[in-house]
């Protein structure tokens, strides 16, 4: 499984937290979790722990998923 790549993140301001993928918007995060995603951002893989936060990472089953007889057309 390759690892993530194309994932950034801006502080605002208002100590928000927006994170984007390739370019767009992939979510906001504000008050706690802005915290808590900062603090574990710095503490390991930033790559990774972006794509975690926003959902944007492969589990590894897709082919699996992609051959079951009930997805085959």
């Amino acid at each position: 499984m390759p690892k993530p790549h194309g994932f950034s993140y801006e502080m605002r301001a208002d100590r928000s937290v927006v994170l984007t993928h390739q370019g767009r918007a992939a979510g906001t995060l504000r008050g706690g979790r802005a915290e808590k995603f900062l603090a574990e951002v710095e503490s390991g893989d930033a790559q990774l722990v972006m794509a975690r936060w926003t959902g944007a990472y492969k589990f590894g089953n897709e082919r699996a998923a992609r051959n079951h007889p009930r997805n085959r057309r």
